[in-house]
């Protein structure tokens, strides 16, 4: 997969990365819940002018069952025009998608063909082995191996979580990323400023308090995630860690600034056991250590307890659960899915410690079940969830499936499937594009990555 000149995806800057083509497919990870079949990546049809348009024209399933695909990137990204790349002739070619559940890790190679082939699986007790982690599930691409954050330890250990490395081109697993991961446990997503040499991770929870379902006891005991970890990149070691203080639950996506000279980022907070409100915070660094400040609440929405699963029908309300975040590559505008209440929600982030709401839109929903308006007599299930924006930032794609054990608990009568598109000019849903119901054959979709790359997949050196 080695070229003689850079892969043309890859781009030195934001700014040219902003300018790139329209993406023309999107790949999405969708799994069985009851795990009877196996998972599989679905792939739609993203490009206006076919006659396909908005429909899944591509599928691969998975060799195995129980997977539970979540998260998954690709091989190679811009990351690889950095100075000090040791791989700047690598090609984007292969999705890395782990299984959250099975603790395997898929590659699938998806050139030259619409539907990815697997051409590579890392069994669990190799992970196990060579960096003593399971549970795997964010994946970047750096520009001296791939990394992938997991949740869990190993040999019957349920933590701490880390980051284990793999080899850009054979995939093998290099090993355990941290030397020193200091007071770190619970583990999440992870991201960095590359040119600072700065890792970030957040916490979620170990697969004990995860697997079944969100514990009630866990969270009102505050024992769920609520930090940031700071790291040093290059010497893979714990700097810092900034707690968001027990009541804000859950710390999960994050986002850097795309902007290689800036060091800031958001990070979304999954509830607060205070009052069921959201949050998003910004992480920067001053006077010489990092530091996060709370610069968006979203609070939560009063609903009849009758139409409200048994997990919210004691408070009476619907907590916005704020699951997923997406920045703009211009860094411009931060969209926040409130999975809760179904709602997407626009930020101007110009001034990253000053949002302002611009729009949102509703679909779904625990107490509301808006419909889609290419479909208004159908009401929908699940919510606004994974969000993902083109890189140019003119559109931004959703699907609605959290997390299995989340999904049977804030939707027991079914979450559905359902994937929609926004117009970002407009702010409004595009009409031709809603794969839904039995287009995911009865799978639930998950995390989507665009042809070519999107708003959460690269990482570039120069500004």
């Amino acid at each position: 997969m080695t070229l003689w000149t850079p892969d043309p995806t890859f781009y030195p800057s934001p700014r040219d990365a902003a300018g790139a083509p329209a993406e023309k497919l999107a790949y999405v990870a969708a799994f069985d819940r009851s795990c009877a079949r196996p998972d599989a990546l679905a792939v739609i049809d993203t490009d206006p002018s076919s006659s396909a348009y908005g429909t899944v024209v591509g599928w691969t399933d998975l060799p195995g069952t129980g997977d539970e695909l979540h998260h998954f990137g690709w091989n190679a990204c811009s990351s690889a025009l950095c100075p000090n790349a040791p791989h700047p002739h690598v090609e984007r070619r292969y999705l890395v998608v782990p299984g959250l559940r099975s603790s395997r890790i898929h590659i699938f190679d998806t050139k030259d063909r619409i539907s990815p082939e697997l051409v590579k699986v890392i069994e669990a007790e190799t992970l196990a082995r060579r960096a003593g982690y399971s549970r795997p599930h964010t994946v970047h691409c750096g520009p001296e191996g791939l990394y992938v954050s997991a949740l869990g330890g190993a040999d019957g250990r349920d933590g701490p979580g880390g980051i284990a490395v793999l080899d850009h081109t054979s995939f093998e697993v290099l090993g355990q990323w941290e030397l020193d991961r200091g007071p770190q446990y619970l583990a999440y997503d992870f991201w960095w400023h590359i040119n600072q040499d700065v890792l970030i991770s957040s916490e979620w929870g170990t697969p004990s308090m995860i697997e079944d379902g969100l514990v009630g006891e866990l969270l009102l005991g505050r024992k769920y995630g609520h930090k940031l970890h700071f790291w040093d990149l290059r010497k893979r070691s714990h700097v810092q860690e900034v707690d968001l203080g027990d009541e804000h639950q859950m710390p999960l996506e994050l986002r850097p600034a795309h902007d290689p000279t800036r060091m800031y980022g958001f990070a979304g907070v999954v509830v607060s056991v205070e009052d069921l409100s959201a949050s998003v915070w910004t992480w920067f660094h001053q006077d010489g250590r990092w530091q996060a400040r709370k610069v968006i609440s979203i609070p939560a929405e009063p609903a009849d307890p009758d139409r409200l699963p048994p997990v919210l029908q004691p408070f009476g309300a619907v907590p916005p659960l704020v699951s997923d975040i997406d920045l703009s590559v211009d860094d411009q505008r931060l969209y926040v899915s409130c999975w809760g209440t179904g709602e997407i929600k626009q930020y101007d982030v110009s001034d990253p410690f000053k949002p302002v709401e611009l729009a949102s839109l509703r679909v779904g929903g625990i107490a509301h079940r808006n419909p889609h308006p290419a479909d208004p007599a159908l009401p929908l299930r699940g919510g606004p969830q994974m969000v993902e924006v083109s890189r140019d930032g003119r559109r931004v794609y959703l699907t609605n499936s959290l997390y299995g054990a989340w999904d049977d608990q804030f939707y027991p009568d079914g979450v559905g499937a359902w994937m929609a598109k926004i117009d970002t000019d407009s702010f409004t849903f595009d009409t031709r594009f809603f794969p839904h119901g039995d287009d995911f054959r009865g799978l639930r979709p998950h995390q989507v990555r665009l042809q070519g790359g999107d708003a959460s997949s690269d990482s570039y050196c120069y500004p």
